[in-house]
């Protein structure tokens, strides 16, 4: 029968007499499944074996910093030196390896890809061999060599680069040409930690202060790569309603306490910063201004020159970043102590020196680059004997 042939389908009428649409045949259900038994368990492997790791290494050390008894002050630095790879990037690689495989982003035989300054390589190189997975790191050509050692050391490949604030778009290219992941701590350190608690690193110092005469600190200092360590402190502190404030120390070229005063997120900084692991040439999307009650700027030559007096003081070497927060929470115990405050105070051991032995444990190196230590070490050493804050 041709089309004008066709037989018209009549509307119905409804109740009322009024004409009512033609009846369809009901639409199929689009159903696609992609399960993928081989890739589930896969996943299911690897995730247990990224939590196994949590369990085997569950926590890190609380130090004292020796002050004298009579101020009525505590210091102390929570030593994430002791992770298995040796910074608290650990704790870092570690959730945001979860975070990546709960999404699916993470998949067996591509390669996951960071731009890190170092620290944070080593440990999700560390975590990429753990699960089998091939691992890239892309780092500014000046990263300690100490660094892509380890990172080399537990299987992965340093691709340098020679201007810093490229790190970011070179990673990416690298994810999209291999078809790997580009992990980018700088955006999802704040989000793939857990920080109303599941043993984060606010909540371990909590209990780890639960004995002492001052259990809940006045100030915690946490220095600032991506960001998200401050945040995870800062929301834990609130969302358990403490009174503990939290200070951020900023080196020299980073950006972050100028995006910090002025609220611009595209606040930028033209040269990188010399203590690795800290400061940040762009406001990262992973700092949260808005939990932070307050920052310092903190000279270079002040975070050397107090990496020294640590070491002086309790045996341990620290790399830089460690001493950037040291110096700023002595200050902070300075005029606590001026005031006739008592309580306690938080900073971070955040690596180990002997990362940087041609570096800031370098007479040489600090020649080269212009710093002078010495007014600042006579600041701390003025300080620690007589209590009395110098500046």
């Amino acid at each position: 029968m041709s089309t004008a042939q066709q037989p018209h389908t009549p509307h119905r009428a409804g109740a009322d007499g009024a004409p009512q649409a033609a009846v369809h045949a009901p639409m199929p259900t689009v159903d696609v499944d992609r399960t993928d038994p081989d890739y589930r368990s896969w996943l299911k492997e690897a995730v247990r074996k990224v939590q196994a790791d949590a369990n085997r290494t569950a926590d890190t050390h609380l130090l004292r910093f020796p002050l004298p008894e009579e101020w009525g002050i505590d210091l102390y630095l929570k030593d994430e030196s002791t992770h298995p790879t040796g910074s608290l990037k650990h704790r870092l690689a570690r959730s945001l390896f979860l975070y990546g495989l709960c999404n699916g982003w993470i998949r067996p035989g591509k390669p996951v890809i960071e731009a890190s300054s170092g620290s944070t390589a080593v440990s999700e190189a560390y975590f990429a061999s753990l699960i089998g997975v091939p691992f890239i790191a892309v780092m500014p050509a000046t990263t300690s060599r100490e660094k892509t050692r380890l990172i080399e050391f537990h299987g992965g490949t340093c691709h340098l680069v020679q201007d810093p604030r490229t790190v970011y778009e070179v990673s990416a290219q690298l994810a999209a040409e291999s078809g790997g992941h580009y992990m980018d701590q700088f955006t999802y350190a704040e989000r793939a930690t857990d920080w109303r608690g599941n043993n984060n690193i606010a909540e371990s110092i909590y209990e780890q202060l639960r004995l002492e005469r001052y259990p809940e600190p006045a100030w915690i200092v946490a220095t600032a790569g991506t960001g998200g360590t401050s945040a995870t402190i800062a929301r834990y502190v609130h969302y358990m309603q403490y009174d503990t404030r939290i200070c951020v120390p900023d080196p020299e070229n980073s950006c972050f306490l100028d995006g910090w005063l002025t609220g611009d997120a595209g606040t930028r900084c033209a040269t990188p910063s010399r203590i690795e692991g800290v400061g940040r040439p762009r406001m990262e999307p992973s700092f949260v201004p808005g939990a932070i009650d307050r920052m310092m700027k903190v000279p270079d030559a002040a975070s050397i020159a107090a990496v020294r007096a640590l070491e002086s003081a309790i045996g341990r070497k620290a790399g830089g970043s460690t001493g950037t927060g040291l110096w700023s929470a002595l200050r902070i115990v300075g005029e606590m102590h001026a005031a006739g405050r008592t309580g306690s105070v938080v900073t971070l051991l955040c690596d180990p020196g002997d990362r940087y032995l041609d570096k800031y444990y370098s007479d040489d190196w600090l020649a080269a680059q212009g710093l002078d230590i010495a007014p600042y070490a006579r600041a701390l050493d003025t300080f620690l004997s007589t209590g009395l804050w110098p500046e």
